[in-house]
């Protein structure tokens, strides 16, 4: 560096230059060199984490879409749009919206308040009014409704009476509910192996998994520094990741996974992994295919580096901890190979995890606890101001007042359900989905079942060129199964619950039939083809697909 040095001051020409410079030209010209190398730095880390292929490829895709689109905006073509978008939007409200003369809308207040026989009534002929889809007691879906049996329903119901009008923002007030949130979050941490472990209750897997963004977002602000955080995701972990990342302001890279295992390929994630990055994530299980990533070393990159690693159990939540105690952790049923490599609190480097407690906990919707290795990390979960006028306002999560209801709700499902009665859930649940899946791979030669799932969802793909995955989800549609399609790869799952138990032969026997059915008559105007085809089918794919998704949310408030 001294002779560099020396160079530079004995050169005449850099001498000349920097005395001709003001002080202003001097700072812009820094400033200017300033943003170089930061941008340059930030292109970097991106094309290592994304790869030089990937990079290339989404620069290009990028760029095509943006013309397509200004090409959309010709009126002669945005005309044409126009109309199969209004098309679509009456197709979605003649699905979701009942439509009639014999309809009655409450849209504004009534005069005087109704009896609870008319509302009743009333209740009775709104469940009635779009027909047969409003019956989630047939079983044909799935997961969706993780129903725990008439008695526990008996059970929430009894609970939720008692505590109606509770609110745990008001601890004083309702010490009760207070002891049995605490309870709650005791016994998920108890049952992923970290007694000594914090959490709190959230309103589902979305605010759980917000929550721990913005906990490592807080945490690694404040003890390393970083003021630009990144976050490295398998790209089958949970849309609420992309969620959170945009509500959070944190960059997430989405790693693929491998085609086989569906694993996060660790390569690429230790690839990614910078001095900002501050969250690693991995599923056990993951939503699409309900595969568990290689958390063991997850957790070794993220002890190494010093950074959170998130778990996702909300899918997996009361099924996963008790695989082991089932004795379907390992071995071989049906000549498909099921191992379960750790993923709980006992892995080095697992620092957050959460799990919902409306799933396989069957406790009521609304409820998920996120937990962490320690209260010190989560801390960072809280939100305090002491400068408001109403007084100091302090809240663990997103939600200010939250419905006590819910908590003892959940409460009483855990203490109605007991060790004893997950662990039957489980053992069912899971050999459920296994003969599914086994089903599927030893004698339907047209499918092949995603990786080695070990827990509830088996997710199916089309090895054979006459059919089309798409198609056979929407033949089993028509046989009044509510599935639920993927892409990349294409492909439908079902994910089993208390409800599929009675009706897996069913199942079987219908997805064989479907399966012809797509081979030797596709429609190719099914909702999963059309939607799912749109997607891919051009550069534009993607936006036609969000804005038919808007429509959608629309939908949802048309009364």
């Amino acid at each position: 560096m001294s002779s560099i040095k020396l160079i530079l001051q004995d050169s005449a020409i850099v001498r000349d230059f920097l005395r001709t410079r003001t002080p202003f030209e001097t700072a812009k010209t820094a400033l200017f060199f300033y943003f170089v190398v930061t941008q340059s730095l930030k292109l970097c880390r991106h094309v290592l984490a994304r790869g030089i292929t990937d990079s290339l490829r989404d620069s290009w895709t990028w760029t095509y879409r943006q013309v397509l689109l200004i090409a959309l905006k010709i009126p002669s073509v945005q005309k044409e749009v126009q109309q199969q978008l209004n098309k679509a939007r009456l197709d979605i409200e003649g699905k979701l919206v009942p439509q009639g003369v014999d309809v009655s809308r409450h849209l504004v207040l009534p005069d005087e308040g109704k009896t609870v026989g008319w509302i009743l009534a009333e209740m009775e002929k709104m469940d009635g009014e779009l027909g047969p889809h409003a019956d989630w007691k047939h079983g044909k879906l799935s997961g969706a409704v993780y129903h725990g049996g008439e008695d526990l329903s008996r059970v929430i119901v009894a609970a939720f009476e008692r505590y109606t009008v509770s609110n745990p923002l008001h601890p004083d007030v309702f010490p009760a509910i207070r002891k049995m949130e605490a309870e709650i979050v005791s016994m998920c941490l108890r049952m992923y192996n970290n007694p000594d472990g914090a959490g709190t209750m959230t309103s589902g897997g979305t605010e759980s998994i917000v929550m721990a963004i913005k906990t490592y977002r807080d945490w690694a602000q404040e003890v390393k520094g970083i003021t630009e955080p990144e976050m490295i995701v398998p790209a089958t972990a949970h849309a609420a990741f992309d969620k959170g990342a945009a509500y959070m302001k944190v960059k997430l890279h989405l790693i693929p996974v491998d085609p086989v295992t569906r694993k996060v390929n660790i390569k690429r994630v230790r690839r990614a992994i910078n001095r900002n990055t501050i969250l690693l994530v991995g599923s056990a299980v993951n939503f699409p295919d309900g595969n568990q990533d290689d958390i063991v070393v997850l957790g070794e990159l993220a002890a190494k580096h010093n950074i959170g690693l998130h778990v996702d159990c909300c899918l997996g939540s009361f099924i996963m901890p008790f695989l082991e105690k089932a004795g379907l952790s390992d071995g071989e049923d049906g000549g498909a190979r099921y191992k379960l490599s750790p993923f709980d609190f006992r892995v080095r480097g697992v620092t957050s995890i959460s799990c919902d407690t409306h799933k396989y906990g069957f406790a009521p919707k609304g409820s998920s606890v996120i937990m962490y290795r320690d209260a010190a990390l989560r801390r960072h979960q809280y939100y305090i101001t002491p400068y408001w006028t109403g007084g100091v306002y302090a809240s663990p999560s997103l939600s200010g007042s939250r419905p006590g209801a819910l908590i003892a709700g959940t409460w009483a499902a855990m203490q109605y359900m007991g060790s004893d009665g997950y662990l039957k859930s489980c053992r069912e649940i899971v050999s459920c989905a296994r003969t599914i899946a086994n089903t599927i791979t030893s004698s339907i030669p047209e499918l092949y079942v995603l990786g080695s799932p070990p827990a509830s969802v088996v997710a199916f793909g089309s090895k054979s060129p006459e059919v089309n995955v798409h198609e056979v989800g929407d033949a089993m549609s028509k046989r009044g199964w509510h599935l639920n399609a993927l892409s990349g790869p294409a492909a439908v799952h079902i994910a089993c619950t208390r409800l599929t138990l009675p009706l897996v032969d069913t199942f079987i026997t219908d997805l064989r039939d479907s399966v012809q059915e797509a081979k030797s008559a596709p429609s190719g105007k099914g909702t999963m083809v059309m939607l799912y085809g749109l997607g891919k089918s051009s550069a534009v794919g993607p936006e036609m697909v969000s804005e038919l998704a808007t429509m959608f949310l629309d939908t949802l408030y048309k009364a």
